[in-house]
């Protein structure tokens, strides 16, 4: 990517290609990979906190802010729109899975099943953090499918279907809290681009994500706002109001000297004297975080 080379948005941009292709796959992806079904079966949306929890992290986080910033080009008018159609289409979804979830958790031995739910967000969060350790890890799919053979209960088998609307509406809630936050994103784009370096929101995400979890696994309180706090601590430091960044190939960067991705320097300046553009105080290094075989340093 163009500004910051998240692990996961840019295994899916290889894939599908197109900014707006690119956002829709990321926000549903949470969908189609069973981590939204399954925190709504482990109970994650049941208060207000757990709602705005998996909106920001789960369809929010720091993929979307990613690709907002660093892919999607033209207006705000634009983007915002682009955004609402991908809405447009996460919300009924969100809603569907949601009503199956009743007769689905009749099914199922929930405390089995809940810390499956918990090492998939684990999973997620891991492969947020660090695209090397992401390749050891089994997609969250797999992880799903396993804790639904783990606890199904054949007992609680039943033909009938059953949906609850207030659950539905919680879905709904969770899903509009992330197209949200991601127009918000798109409507502070410019100045965002300039004061917020997003490897350290990408880095710190992935730890407020990892956090997550531990609600499910009855090991804090379930209205204590952990994640949420996590991510504001991220957002924090994630803001450089000093840093003057402008990132190459974002869209409105018109400056030939542009800040390569993670903070080196342009190339026209990389390698002084020998025209490598590598760093000669770390061989094969370009630098701090990119080495000349395009690979990141473990902890991003």
């Amino acid at each position: 990517m163009s500004s910051s080379q998240h692990p996961v948005a840019l295994t899916v941009e290889r894939r599908v290609g197109g900014a707006t292709k690119l956002l829709a796959t990321i926000m549903c992806l949470p969908l189609v990979d069973g981590i939204f079904p399954a925190l709504v079966l482990a109970g994650a949306l049941d208060d207000p906190i757990g709602i705005l929890e998996v909106g920001l992290l789960i369809f929010g986080g720091s993929a979307t802010v990613a690709v907002v910033l660093a892919e999607m080009d033209g207006s705000r008018r634009e983007v915002a729109t682009a955004i609402l159609a991908v809405g447009a289409v996460l919300l009924p979804i969100a809603a569907v899975e949601a009503a199956l979830a009743p007769t689905i958790r009749d099914m199922l031995n929930m405390p089995v099943f809940s810390r499956f739910a918990g090492l998939v967000i684990l999973t997620v969060a891991a492969k947020t953090a660090s695209a090397r350790i992401g390749e050891y890890l089994p997609r969250p799919a797999i992880v799903i499918a396993l804790g639904l053979v783990a606890s199904f209960d054949p007992s609680g088998v039943s033909l009938s279907v059953t949906t609850n609307p207030e659950l539905i509406a919680r879905a709904v809630a969770a899903a509009g809290v992330g197209v949200g936050f991601a127009l918000l994103v798109a409507l502070l784009g410019p100045w965002l681009r300039a004061v917020v370096d997003i490897d350290r929101f990408r880095f710190g995400s992935a730890v407020a994500l990892g956090v997550l979890p531990l609600s499910i696994f009855g090991l804090v309180p379930g209205d204590a706002p952990i994640a949420l706090a996590v991510l504001g601590v991220t957002a924090l430091f994630a803001f450089d109001p000093d840093g003057d960044r402008e990132y190459e190939g974002v869209p409105g960067d018109t400056s030939d000297d542009a800040p390569v991705a993670d903070g080196g320097e342009p190339d026209d300046s990389e390698g002084e004297g020998d025209g490598t553009g590598e760093d000669e105080s770390v061989p094969g290094r370009v630098s701090d975080y990119v080495t000349t075989d395009d690979e990141r340093a473990p902890w991003l």
